[in-house]
C-alpha cells in the first residue's frame, strides 16, 4: 500500500512541476490568459498532494503497527523526496520571476495615480 501512495504523490508532484514549468514559459511569453486558466488546476493538484500525504502518513502508521519494516520503501520515499524538492525549487524560480513583474506593475500604477492626483484614471466629465 505504501508504494501505491508514494507513486500517487510522485505523479501529482510531476503534474504540478509541469504546470509550474508551463507557468514559467507563459510568464516569459506574457501569456497571462494561460496562467490564469492553470491556477485552478494547480490549486487542485496542491489539495490532492496534501490529501495524499495524509493518507501516506496514515498508511505508515498502520504498517508500523502491523510490524512491517518501512525501510523496505526507502528508495521510493527518497524518489518522492527528490520530486518534492524539485517542486519546491521550481516554485521558488517561478516566484523569483513573478514577484519582480508584480513590483514593476505596482510601480507603474503608483506613478500613473500620482500623475492623476491619486487616482488611477482621470475622468473628465
Amino acid at each position: 500500500m505504501i508504494k501505491s501512495h508514494v507513486n500517487r504523490m510522485i505523479n501529482l508532484a510531476v503534474a504540478l512541476k509541469n504546470a509550474i514549468l508551463d507557468d514559467i514559459k507563459d510568464v516569459k511569453n506574457a501569456n497571462h490568459a494561460k496562467l490564469l486558466e492553470r491556477n485552478d488546476e494547480k490549486l487542485e493538484l496542491m489539495n490532492q498532494i496534501s490529501q495524499a500525504q495524509q493518507e501516506l502518513n496514515q498508511q505508515f502508521a498502520i504498517d508500523i503497527n502491523n510490524g512491517i519494516d518501512i525501510n523496505l520503501f526507502k528508495d521510493d520515499i527518497d524518489l518522492l523526496e527528490k520530486h518534492l524538492r524539485e517542486l519546491y525549487e521550481l516554485n521558488g524560480k517561478l516566484a523569483s520571476i513573478v514577484l519582480p513583474v508584480k513590483e514593476m506593475y505596482r510601480q507603474i500604477i503608483d506613478e500613473i495615480s500620482i500623475q492623476n492626483g491619486g487616482r488611477l484614471f482621470e475622468v473628465n466629465a
